[in-house]
């Protein structure tokens, strides 16, 4: 039963815990900075609901809690503003990305683009990151370190730009590429992220300033990227299988295709979304699966029981062990800690709670899953825990929830679960630094310090 509702003044109404402190600036800068003590600080002295507050941000509630993430996510989506609250990537993505719409427009977006993600499609995307996974770990070199997030990066990126634009070699290929890393690396620290959350900053003073370097480089991209769309306009090649051609003969229900600019941010986003965070997912997967040799014995067990090389790739992503281990890597450190916000149209009340309108929803994923009551041990990396029982999509929520799950989900574990396949089948890894790893912010995302250094001890099976 939902009890989101508007308010209403026969209720005992219960006072919400705040974790607001007097300084706004220093809470954020704290939050930006050393996110995994301050939030875990947070939760233990206000519990799984506490109100607060963070500069250039509107109040919020920060929510760990299922039964309250239930609520949220199974409430009628009219309720919430939710592409208004992810103003914070607007620079990164653009005004019309699916996740910055709301309403209707968000409802015909999602339409659009759910089909090319899902169904038979993926079977055609598993040829695409099997020869490019070969193709980037066939230049690794026997006992020559290499930095996990930068090759997984690399795998990624290509997968996008192949199963996105269809684009796989020329010279707009090698431009969208070095662009969209020099892009990302503007806020590969914690420092230079707070850019993204503070508008600010984003001052484009000089052109090789943080913000100005930024902004020529999207300029630089931007055009790349109008020039792909109109070629295949002007030539008609709209009948391809990939994203892009897909999307540019797709149709609303009014008959209307996407315009250029729509186009231009869909791209955008799936360019940032859909390959960083699937590159740090495998960066962190590969550190645990080497810091633990139980994890990893018992993972190469399952994968020498089939043939990798020739098996079906839909076979691969349904071995029980691998899709353990990369549920395990979401749920330890999650690429994202927070899901993308809902903003309150009116006063409501909720969980016992009065909540007025503006109000922002935040669902912390990572305090949700260190939750002990759920995950028993939540420090400790044990894929077992997801052989034992499912977890209910209140409880894990590495994608978000509702109307608002990442869109990329499906194909986003799918990659993850071949790469990985794909690489452990063909080759011995070390890792370098056996130290204990903590996320560190990278954006708006977080990966492991360093990125994860490896090496190759020896090649394995054929190919």
């Amino acid at each position: 039963m939902i009890k989101l509702q508007e308010n209403s003044a026969e209720t005992t109404v219960a006072k919400l815990p705040s974790g607001r402190q007097k300084s706004q600036l220093l809470q954020t800068i704290k939050i930006i900075l050393q996110p995994i003590q301050n939030l875990e600080n947070l939760r233990q002295r206000y519990g799984d609901i506490f109100y607060s507050e963070f500069a250039s941000f509107p109040p919020q509630l920060i929510i760990s809690d299922p039964k309250a993430i239930q609520e949220i996510f199974t409430a009628d989506s009219q309720l919430f503003e939710s592409g208004a609250g992810n103003q914070v990537i607007q620079p990164l993505v653009g005004a019309n990305s699916l996740i910055l719409l709301d309403g209707d427009r968000h409802v015909q977006q999602r339409k659009l683009l759910m089909p090319p993600f899902h169904g038979e499609r993926m079977r055609a995307y598993g040829q695409i990151i099997r020869d490019i996974t070969a193709q980037v770990t066939s230049q690794w070199v026997i006992g020559k370190p290499f930095v996990a997030r930068s090759s997984m990066q690399d795998i990624s990126l290509q997968v996008i730009l192949r199963s996105v634009f269809g684009l796989e070699e020329g010279e707009r290929y090698q431009q969208i590429k070095q662009i969209l890393v020099a892009m990302l690396n503007t806020f590969n620290t914690p420092l230079s992220a707070i850019l993204l959350f503070f508008k600010s900053l984003q001052k484009d003073l000089v052109p090789w300033s943080p913000w100005g370097k930024f902004v020529r480089r999207r300029e630089l991209l931007d055009k790349l990227l109008y020039q792909e769309i109109q070629e295949r306009r002007e030539q008609n090649k709209t009948d391809g299988e990939d994203i892009l051609s897909l999307l540019m003969s797709a149709r609303d229900e009014a008959g209307q295709p996407m315009s250029d600019a729509e186009l231009r941010d869909e791209l955008m986003t799936m360019l940032f979304a859909g390959h960083e965070t699937t590159a740090i997912a495998l960066a962190w997967a590969l550190y645990w699966i080497h810091y633990l040799p139980e994890v990893r014995e018992k993972l190469l067990q399952e994968l020498n029981s089939i043939d990798i090389a020739n098996a079906d790739p839909m076979a691969i992503a349904q071995l029980p062990y691998l899709n353990a281990v990369c549920y395990e890597t979401l749920r330890i450190y999650p690429v994202a800690f927070f899901t993308f916000p809902r903003i309150l149209r009116t006063d409501m009340r909720f969980m016992g709670y009065d909540l007025p309108k503006g109000m922002y929803l935040s669902i912390c994923i990572y305090l949700t899953h260190q939750r002990p009551d759920i995950y028993p041990e939540p420090k400790r990396f044990r894929p077992e825990r997801f052989l034992e029982r499912q977890f209910s999509p209140y409880e894990f929520i590495p994608f978000g929830g509702a109307n608002r799950r990442c869109l990329g989900a499906a194909f986003a574990m799918f990659e993850m679960k071949l790469v990985l396949a794909n690489i452990l089948s063909h080759y011995s890894l070390e890792l370098l630094d056996k130290v204990p790893l903590q996320p560190v912010r990278r954006g708006i995302v977080f990966a492991p310090p360093g990125g994860v250094r490896l090496a190759v001890r020896e090649k394995v099976g054929k190919g």
